[in-house]
């Protein structure tokens, strides 16, 4: 066997609050690689409502990379939720129209970008994740931060605002994880270093 099915919802037997992620999202505008999983205390449809402020006419991202793991009530807040904030008030004044429809014309409210979660990443319980932030490869979120800038690939990170607490691995094998990309590797290959995998020596993998 080459593993669980990548395409089934609920991969632990008679278990429905952990289900592989891709398999129940149902807006095109979240996209998530194979073999992630989201884990819900109450219910896995809940993943959607913790994605906060994400409205058709803005048009921004969630990417999710392959097998992250995605702790219950972790909440990303889309771009839908920004507000002025150089101008004299941060009212949305245009979106009540009755009058005030032209409030915003020749203006845009900010945009920071997708979400970007790349492969590998663990996201801990109550974790908030803000509009535009890419998480790199590797990376860990500790429970209750919030990440209001870019995590760099095999760093861990913890706090409101999430701080750099340290780096997984040295430099040198931070490096050659990244150009292995095993996430990428069939899932021959993969079972074959499950072992490998969940050891700390590199060089088995290297070979």
């Amino acid at each position: 066997m080459n593993g669980p099915d990548k395409n089934t919802k609920f991969p632990l037997t008679h278990y429905n609050k952990l289900c592989f992620l891709k398999n129940i999202v149902k807006n095109p505008n979240i996209i998530v690689g194979d073999y992630t999983y989201y884990d819900d205390f109450e219910n896995v449809e809940n993943f959607e409502k913790n994605v906060k402020y994400h409205f058709d006419f803005v048009d921004d991202k969630l990417i999710i990379g392959k097998f992250c793991m995605i702790a219950s009530d972790v909440k990303f807040i889309m771009n839908g939720a920004n507000h002025l904030t150089a101008a004299m008030s941060t009212y949305p004044f245009a979106i009540f129209g009755n009058g005030w429809e032209s409030a915003m014309e020749g203006k845009s409210y900010p945009q920071k970008g997708d979400i970007n979660i790349g492969n590998d990443v663990w996201i801990g319980f109550n974790s908030t994740i803000m509009a535009g932030v890419g998480i790199g490869d590797g990376a860990i979120i500790a429970t209750n931060s919030t990440v209001t800038k870019d995590v760099e690939p095999y760093t861990i990170v913890g706090g409101n605002p999430a701080k750099n607490i340290r780096k997984r691995f040295s430099e040198d094998v931070i490096a050659k994880l990244l150009e292995l990309q095993w996430w990428h590797w069939d899932i021959e290959k993969i079972t074959m270093n499950i072992q490998n995998l969940t050891d700390n020596n590199i060089e088995k993998l290297m070979k």
